[in-house]
């Protein structure tokens, strides 16, 4: 099984974030049950991170890239472009599917 997104409400359908961009979004992060165990909402601001230096785990990293600015998206993310089969100690248990809602805010493209 590979990732799936589902899309929750359309971006602007031109502007698309590439590797060395830092990417501003709001996310919600859930196991399979439903159990929350992160959110960017919870921490009072969107989580930023530079994309294509193996800052986030792949499956996330791989549907961000394939969101426009302002789509709102449900990945589905599967345990091998997860946290595999050692999970996170105490928060993410061993081969676990996770699912993030999100919503790609912000694109800051480096000038070179």
């Amino acid at each position: 099984m590979g990732l799936t997104i589902e899309i929750v409400a359309p971006g602007d359908g031109k502007t698309y974030p590439r590797a060395g961009d830092i990417v501003s979004i709001h996310y919600v992060g859930t196991l399979e049950d439903g159990t929350q165990f992160d959110s960017s909402y919870d921490r009072g601001r969107p989580f930023q991170v530079e994309l294509g230096v193996g800052a986030v785990i792949k499956g996330w990293e791989e549907g961000v890239l394939k969101l426009s600015k302002g789509e709102k998206a449900i990945l589905t993310i599967p345990p091998n472009l997860a946290y595999g089969d050692e999970g996170v100690p105490s928060l993410i248990p061993p081969n676990a599917l996770l699912k993030f809602e999100m919503q790609l805010l912000e694109i800051h493209r480096p000038v070179s």
